[in-house]
């Protein structure tokens, strides 16, 4: 079982959030990337996990995938799998929406 500490999403809501568009928001003093698609919200670490860019400056691709700008690695953001073939794991965050807000489970 995994134990977290909740962090409210900073300076954004749940309604402000636009369908397939990745946003960078800070949440628990962390860059956290944020994408909401197909009625869901997937959080994820916002820096890709081999070199570092901002995947938030990426795209989805026709699956829904977020794509890295820099080298076009592309990873499932419900589950942060490299699904282009490279090996790198994109670390992903579990996602509440409260009634005051959106919030991030960090790990302990």
């Amino acid at each position: 079982m995994s134990i977290y500490t909740w962090a409210r999403a900073d300076g954004i809501e749940v309604s402000q959030l636009e369908d397939n568009r990745l946003t960078e928001i800070m949440a628990g003093g962390k860059r956290i990337g944020l994408l909401k698609r197909n009625g869901s919200v997937h959080a994820f670490t916002a820096a890709c996990p081999h070199a570092g860019a901002s995947l938030c400056s990426g795209w989805l691709d026709a699956m829904g995938r977020i794509v890295c700008p820099e080298h076009k690695y592309r990873f499932d953001p419900s589950n942060g799998r490299n699904t282009s073939g490279e090996g790198y794991k994109l670390f992903t965050y579990p996602v509440e929406i409260r009634e005051d807000g959106l919030y991030i489970g960090l790990s302990l």
